[in-house]
């Protein structure tokens, strides 16, 4: 059985936190949140975050075993950026754009 968590509008540029997504990809949950714990960027502990919310909602909802869950699936999709602009000289204006991202954590039993 497949079990799911979102988290929407994060706050962190897809392209940032995709790197991270491909490295814990189809491992076990518990050798996932080892990697996201020593690896050196916020970035891990927002996604570490997130799967921790998908073991959660497996043991709770669907009454699984954490020790047997493993990452299926794994996905950052591009959010809405937020636009903003900075004044510069001679009247000009610059665009700001804060990129945000979708993420979203697949876990299911393992088989075996």
């Amino acid at each position: 059985m497949e079990v799911k968590a979102t988290a929407k509008d994060t706050g962190l540029p897809a392209g940032k936190v995709r790197p991270l997504a491909d490295m814990v990809r189809g491992k076990r949950v518990d050798e996932a949140l080892n990697l996201l714990q020593y690896t050196r960027t916020p970035k891990a502990k927002y996604l570490a975050k997130i799967v921790k919310s998908a073991v959660a909602n497996a043991e709770n909802n669907y009454q699984l075993d954490p020790a047997d869950l493993k990452i299926t699936k794994i996905y950052v999709d591009v959010a809405p950026s937020l636009r903003r602009f900075r004044p510069r000289s001679r009247g000009r204006a610059n665009p700001i754009r804060k990129h945000s991202s979708h993420i979203t954590v697949i876990v299911a039993e393992q088989e075996g």
